[in-house]
């Protein structure tokens, strides 16, 4: 089965080369403005814009309005008319916001088709620029479809999409589990295994409201100030990058070692609303746990049972059924008052999801029988592959 991945490699440019990579995420900021401006303007005015009605627009004037828009490849000012296309269909389907207009700084990026581009072992070849320096070699073996050069903090990357097939990709064909996450540790497993999470903005907390506090007393738009954003950017950078590499490890040996993986439907956004809470939940990451495992699930033909919203998989007790009403947050060991079962609240949880991903029964006089148990999850800290790198 043929799959779109995307490998995300960190450049190692020359100053002449990071200046053009500055330009070019120049022009395409610069026309997705330019064409959301125009979208807005026309939409108010009763009409219906279109994307390539205003690609078409665009480039008959560009040259004559805008001549330093021929120094970058051509790539940087059209593709950005798509991608506005794009997100006004998610926009209307209801499945994203509507569209804002980038800044720099925080949207710097620009598209390359696969015709523009040449690779060689550990480098790449762009127009107009010439051989550029990777730190490794492209991972995955396909066809290349394209590729998006970004930037964070400091640091440049380019994101290669292929097309791979990964029909060779093996699982365990008989194993079910369920995964309940938590703010105490990452994820339980419903054969026992606890997956501690790193908590990398608590841990970093302290460093972070330093630099921000610096940041305030300096003057905005000086070399120090320049300086001082800097280094906070490259913080929230490595606090990003330490929370992903623990999800993924996750997710992957999820999907490489069970079949059918039951998980709950968590509301995100409500649970934030608990302001003792909120910190926690955003920095373990539970809503991209879930966009991982999904698209990881499809790669490795794996089962996603998802637990309905209001399913009460910790107030429900694994061995008998019975339903404790009164169970707080604070209670972290499930005490069942009908058969006196004591255990973890978490591992209560992830049985039970188990025991709904296989779609088990549970009477109040009998304990379900649960599926055996053929792999044990491996340690989160192993490397595996089939990561894509940008998530």
């Amino acid at each position: 089965m043929l799959f779109q991945l995307s490998h995300k490699i960190e450049l190692n440019p020359n100053n002449i080369q990071e200046g053009y990579f500055k330009r070019a995420c120049g022009t395409a900021r610069f026309t997705y403005n330019w064409a959301l401006g125009e979208w807005n303007r026309q939409y108010q005015e009763g009409l219906k814009p279109s994307a390539l009605a205003l690609k078409k627009e665009f480039n008959a004037i560009k040259y004559e309005e805008f001549p330093w828009i021929s120094e970058v490849l051509r790539d940087a000012n059209s593709q950005p008319f798509t991608n506005l296309g794009k997100a006004f269909v998610r926009f209307f389907e209801g499945t994203g916001k509507y569209p804002v207009f980038k800044k720099r700084g925080i949207h710097d990026s620009f598209y390359i088709a696969n015709d523009k581009f040449r690779l060689d072992g550990n480098k790449i070849k762009v127009p107009k620029l010439g051989w550029i320096r990777m730190r490794e070699q492209l991972r995955f073996t396909g066809k290349i479809l394209s590729a998006t050069v970004s930037r964070i903090a400091d640091k440049w990357f380019v994101a290669i999409n292929v097309q791979t097939d990964l029909t060779s990709a093996t699982i365990n064909s008989h194993v079910v589990v369920g995964v309940d996450l938590g703010v105490k540790q990452l994820a339980t497993l419903s054969d026992g295994t606890v997956v501690e999470g790193p908590k990398p903005h608590k841990a970093l907390l302290q460093r972070l409201r330093r630099l921000n506090k610096s940041l305030s007393r300096k003057e905005k738009g000086s070399n120090n100030w320049k300086k001082g954003k800097l280094k906070l950017s490259r913080l929230h950078a490595r606090i990003a990058n330490i929370r992903k590499d623990a999800l993924h490890k996750l997710t992957t040996m999820l999907v490489q070692n069970f079949s059918i993986i039951g998980i709950e439907d968590l509301n995100v956004n409500g649970m934030t609303k608990n302001h003792k809470l909120a910190r926690s939940i955003l920095d373990m990451g539970f809503g991209e746990f879930v966009r991982q495992l999904s698209y990881k699930a499809k790669m490795f033909a794996v089962e996603i049972v998802q637990a309905d919203r209001f399913f009460p998989s910790s107030k429900t007790c694994c061995r008998c059924g019975f339903k404790k009403d009164n169970l707080t947050l604070s209670d972290r060991v499930f005490g069942c008052d009908n058969c006196g079962l004591k255990i973890d609240r978490d591992l209560n949880a992830a049985i039970n999801l188990e025991k709904l991903a296989v779609g088990s029964t549970v009477t109040a006089c009998g304990e379900a029988v649960r599926p055996k148990q053929l792999v044990r999850a491996a340690s989160v800290k192993q490397e595996f592959p089939f990561i894509p790198a940008n998530g």
